[in-house]
């Protein structure tokens, strides 16, 4: 069966191009590139948040408002990986051995199952354990040795090491020091916390009527968990040195994938342990993800301080030396010149051509991962027929985690890839989820491709209205020249985003249901 033509669509898309060309008209061709790029760049970092947005609402139907705050989270992680590594070392094992816990959850079910109570009294008791597991943390973890950074100190804190970092130094900094207890028993001690509380939720969670196996390959994600985390901790002291003289590229391609593999192991905690429960709760999954951005916003607060600040670019993006603004993307790769010369204009390599690549091979990958494999066949169909897919021996629950989990990855890795470019506060998480949900509005809600085309739009209407602000318009048959201020750059968005919806409530793209 054939799709229909969005006729409408297609003619509201037309008329947005129409608007941007004669809106270049007023500009040097020079302004009209650079203004169109920087379009495209924030369109991408925009769409790498809406995107996991749109996949976690249009596959699982839930609204996950911390996925602003998990962008935020993914930046600061790849700023502690890429100019603190030494305190990135000190906690991994920790992280690793906490996650370990929650890798014998086959075998907490199990147990569970073994308990000779009623489910009323196997609550209870999950949230003794609950508690326990609460008091144990606040007696152990911080006794755990973290070389940290002083938020009390300008010369010590995050400000002063970015600022050296970027000037190509690093400020020297003291080892952690053992806090009342040895390091290695902290860090058993750790996993003790995982594992009661881990326990204690499989009580909770606990039903009957389901087959529970200690079969010897579910133990090996807890023993590559422990043996890592044992080994990290026994050559703390080299791997630190190893990446403090790591080649810059090479560590921030490091730090993207570390961020990565946190947002991807939040969302897989956040969906796991809360959302789960609340897939028929649509209220309470809003007030849930609201309250978790809440929290994930204080804490950064509590952690990293309030001042901004940012990641220095890679070492092949900062050239400005002989050779330099490049001329052609050869003197690019040579001198690693952080511009190049278009049209007679300056434009930034990293921030107007790299950030939009990556966009595109983004949605591309994406796309083919949901289009083009195996697990993105049995995502689709355990969306459209979860007990079909249950009854075929695949585990739809575990299917869920992924998309939410890959959602919370995209999220994270906008964040490290847009710190070099637009900095690091506690508020970057409210301002490009703001973006996301106006361009999910205009491109479809439940539309990955509209995720990305109305993503594209909100970037460039955006840096239209901000280059207007600078050069003004000219207002016929007058002498007046009117700039726009900055409030209505976001309101110039939300107007697009009015137009749209009075004339196609479901976006652009989004599905006709």
């Amino acid at each position: 069966m054939k799709k229909k033509i969005n006729i409408t669509g297609i003619l509201l898309i037309a008329a947005f191009i129409v608007f941007l060309v004669l809106a270049g008209r007023g500009m040097e061709p020079r302004d009209l590139l650079i203004t169109t790029l920087r379009g495209f760049s924030v369109g991408s970092v925009t769409f790498l948040v809406a995107a996991g947005f749109s996949l976690i609402f249009g596959l699982l139907d839930v609204l996950n408002l911390a996925q602003g705050t998990l962008y935020m989270i993914g930046a600061y992680i790849g700023w502690t990986v890429f100019v603190r590594p030494d305190t990135f070392i000190d906690i991994t094992p920790l992280i690793l051995f906490l996650m370990a816990g929650f890798a014998l959850g086959f075998l907490w079910d199990y147990l569970a199952d073994k308990i000779t109570l009623d489910a009323r009294k196997k609550k209870i008791l999950g949230w003794v354990f609950v508690v326990l597991s609460v008091v144990l943390a606040v007696l152990i973890l911080p006794r755990y040795p973290i070389a940290m950074w002083e938020l009390d100190n300008y010369a010590q804190s995050p400000i002063s090491f970015s600022y050296m970092a970027d000037q190509g130094i690093r400020l020297p900094v003291s080892p952690a020091e053992t806090k009342g207890i040895p390091a290695m028993v902290a860090l058993y001690g750790s996993f003790l916390i995982s594992a009661v509380l881990a326990f204690g939720l499989a009580l909770i969670r606990y039903k009957e009527n389901r087959q529970h196996s200690l079969h010897w390959k579910k133990w090996r994600v807890f023993g590559i968990l422990i043996i890592l985390g044992t080994l990290i901790m026994a050559f703390n002291t080299p791997l630190t040195e190893w990446l403090m003289n790591m080649n810059t590229n090479l560590l921030f391609v490091i730090a993207a994938i570390i961020a990565v593999l946190s947002g991807i192991g939040l969302g897989a905690l956040m969906e796991t342990t809360m959302i789960q429960p609340l897939y028929s709760r649509p209220v309470y999954q809003l007030m849930l993800t609201l309250g978790l951005g809440t929290i994930g916003m204080q804490l950064v607060k509590a952690i990293w301080g309030m001042p901004e600040f940012v990641i220095p670019k890679p070492e092949m993006f900062r050239g400005s030396g002989p050779g330099c603004p490049a001329t052609t993307v050869k003197d690019v790769f040579t001198h690693h010149c952080s511009t190049i010369m278009i049209l007679g204009g300056r434009v930034r390599v990293y921030d107007e051509i790299v950030l939009p690549i990556v966009g595109v091979i983004i949605l591309v990958l994406v796309w083919l991962l949901l289009k083009k494999t195996r697990i993105g066949m049995i995502i689709r169909a355990g969306v459209q027929d979860s007990n079909m897919v249950e009854a075929l021996g695949i585990n739809v629950r575990r299917v869920f985690t992924l998309v939410f989990a890959l959602g919370a990855g995209l999220a994270a890795l906008g964040g490290v890839l847009s710190a070099p470019s637009y900095g690091l506060s506690v508020s970057m998480g409210e301002k490009f989820l703001l973006n996301a949900l106006i361009a999910l509005a205009i491109g479809g809600l439940t539309s990955y491709p509209g995720a990305a085309l109305g993503s594209l739009m909100v970037g460039l209407i955006q840096q239209f209205m901000i280059k207007y602000g600078q050069i003004g318009i000219p207002i016929p048959f007058t002498d007046i020249i009117f700039k726009p201020t900055p409030a209505i750059i976001p309101a110039s968005t939300m107007l697009l985003m009015v137009i749209v919806l009075l004339i196609l409530p479901n976006g652009l793209l989004g599905r006709q249901d």
